[in-house]
């Protein structure tokens, strides 16, 4: 059993110094000390020896297993070392090769002219406002001074959510109005940008989901000088000094007088094209004074107060801003288009 047990010990050290991998290894670790091994069959004939014998072959069997475990847990540092040396040697970065660029993204042209907007009103004393997309038509219509059977509460023109027509996606950002005077008192500025739902048929102008700013004044003496100058600077200021515009007489049921304002096409400068349906002149606001009517059902004396508003589309603006010839560019994502800004 002497004999056995020193042969175990030689060939399974040579064996561990030669393993190239854990796994080989771990192969011979259950060759020699796993239950069915080497090293523990020859254990099994212990039974066999006198009892004088047993003590000398059982403290040499134990040392041979001592050495074989030690022999193993040195070996598997020296393989985990040189597997870790291979790994870094193969995942080298060589950091002379240029890096990949990382591709940023940017403000869409629309939030560009959007921000333009905001800094120019907050820079005149506005507060900027938002206000929920579904919305009451008591709201969107009545406190607007718009009855039923006004052509724009109809059901061809405006997305209703229930068949009594009372909640509906917003057509427009006027009913921030109604909200801004139901929880503030004048003096009033505010600007409410944000989405509104109508049903448009898409073409180079329209889409049936856009974008409106509304802004509105209330104080003493407010006129429609007031509302002309302020707007003609905010124009002047987005698309430069002697941007030509036009206001035309309208009709809106919450303001009195009502006009609309146009700048002139930025595609053909006013000769005609199919991006102003040959006009020479592309429409970008509704406005006029706020009617006393809206203001008494908000609460306010239109012996002592008055005002204006006004409702901009937030698409054409930066399609003038920008020179953008179809609106459906705007909403498209093409990445070509949408790069170029």
């Amino acid at each position: 059993m002497k004999e056995q047990l020193a042969s175990i010990r030689t060939q399974a050290l040579a064996a561990f110094e030669a393993a190239q991998d854990a796994a080989a290894l771990d192969a011979l670790r259950v060759q020699y000390l796993g239950k069915k091994g080497e090293l523990t069959a020859v254990l099994k004939q212990m039974g066999k020896l006198s009892a004088e014998e047993r003590p000398a072959m059982g403290q040499l069997a134990n040392e041979v297993r001592a050495a074989l475990e030690e022999a193993i847990e040195r070996t598997s540092k020296q393989l985990a070392e040189k597997a870790l040396e291979e790994r870094l040697k193969a995942e080298a970065l060589d950091v002379t090769i240029p890096g990949k660029a990382q591709k940023l993204g940017h403000k869409h042209p629309m939030y560009i002219a959007l921000d333009e907007i905001k800094d120019i009103f907050v820079g005149m004393g506005f507060t900027i406002l938002d206000g929920p997309e579904v919305e009451l038509s008591y709201f969107n219509f009545d406190r607007l001074n718009a009855e039923e059977g006004h052509p724009s509460r109809d059901w061809s023109d405006t997305f209703y959510f229930d068949e009594d027509s009372k909640v509906m996606l917003r057509s427009q950002t006027s009913p921030m109005q109604i909200h801004a005077m139901d929880t503030m008192k004048p003096p009033i500025r505010i600007l409410a940008p944000g989405r509104v739902y109508r049903k448009d048929e898409v073409d180079a102008t329209h889409s049936p989901m856009f974008h409106q700013i509304e802004g509105m004044v209330i104080d003493k003496g407010v006129t429609m000088a007031d509302l002309k100058g302020t707007l003609n600077t905010v124009i002047e200021q987005l698309y430069g000094k002697g941007t030509v515009t036009r206001f035309r007489p309208h009709h809106f049921p919450f303001t009195e007088p009502s006009c609309e304002m146009d700048i002139q096409c930025h595609k053909c400068g006013g000769k005609g094209c199919p991006t102003c349906k040959g006009e020479g002149w592309i429409e970008v606001l509704g406005a006029g004074m706020v009617h006393p009517n809206v203001l008494r059902m908000s609460g306010i004396d239109p012996e002592v107060y008055s005002g204006w508003a006004f409702g901009m589309g937030l698409e054409r603006m930066a399609m003038g801003r920008f020179k953008i010839a179809d609106l459906r560019l705007i909403f498209e994502n093409d990445v070509r288009f949408l790069e170029q800004f």
